[in-house]
């Protein structure tokens, strides 16, 4: 598998505190079956995307864990104004490894303009994925907006836990109701550290296996972000249900007790396989 959202870097962002929580990290996923790991720095207004330590470290590390992992660089580029330039002004330079897939946070509301700005940066050669878009309080109260995004030809990236409820109910109807319709194209873990927000992917693809099939979690956790490493031209995928017919997405509380209780029969299979319920 390969984790395309995780925070790896130690010491640039809310993530790794220091060099060995990056390296307990690393084979915690690896002894989960991640074999590559985009190291996905945040850019914002709290963390500010400094380039010489950011390379300084991510060669620091890729030297350490030669043999255990190998690693991709790219960015978390919130979207607002400055960093919109910059990435316009500089093409690729947040893309993950320089080759155009680019992963993308959003603000907390949506200006008129913002569609726009998406606009401007695919057209400056950037594949826009949108980083755990579940989780944003103005899509669950306008879900539309995924399906805009989505016919816009961007990509859509969910948070490993959140198919499970780590992020409360909402997340979990919403982020199902998406796998379901065949809208997501990426599962990551966005992990931070060992114990808060860990890196565990595998227990993401064995649920998505149970519930969708094998195909589908090779896609979402191998063949479509092995693309996105390789700047590779978008694979095929299957057609994403109710997109352009309009179909409202549901996401309601009997949504969400539908998924409590598939989660609840899993249990036995995932008991099976982990021991911490993270």
């Amino acid at each position: 598998m390969i984790d395309i959202h995780h925070h790896l870097i130690y010491g640039v962002d809310d993530g790794a505190l220091d060099l060995e929580t990056s390296v307990a990290m690393a084979q915690e996923a690896a002894s989960e079956g991640v074999t590559r790991i985009v190291c996905t720095p945040h850019a914002n207004a709290d963390y500010h995307f400094e380039d010489a330590l950011i390379q300084e470290r991510f060669a620091e590390l890729r030297e350490r864990l030669s043999g255990v992992m190998e690693l991709s660089l790219g960015c978390e580029l919130h979207l607002f104004p400055e960093n919109i330039a910059s990435a316009l002004a500089t093409p690729r330079r947040y893309s993950i490894d320089g080759r155009g897939y680019l992963l993308v946070e959003f603000p907390d509301t949506f200006p008129a303009e913002f569609n726009a700005e998406l606009a401007k940066l695919q057209s400056a050669g950037y594949t826009l994925i949108l980083a755990h878009p579940e989780r944003y309080h103005a899509v669950r109260d306008n879900p539309e907006l995924i399906a805009e995004w989505m016919r816009a030809g961007c990509l859509m990236q969910i948070t490993a836990a959140s198919l499970y409820g780590r992020f409360g109910n909402t997340a979990e109807a919403l982020a199902n109701e998406l796998l379901d319709r065949n809208w997501i194209h990426f599962i990551a873990t966005d992990a931070h550290r060992i114990n808060w927000r860990p890196p565990h992917l595998k227990k993401a693809y064995e649920y998505i296996r149970e519930r969708a099939g094998e195909e589908t979690a090779r896609r979402l956790c191998v063949t479509n972000p092995q693309a996105a490493v390789d700047g590779a031209p978008w694979p095929e995928q299957p057609t994403p249900r109710g997109l352009w017919e309009n179909e409202p997405l549901d996401f309601s509380r009997a949504r969400a007790q539908a998924c409590a209780a598939q989660r609840t029969g899993l249990r036995g299979v995932w008991s099976r396989l982990f021991k911490s319920g993270n």
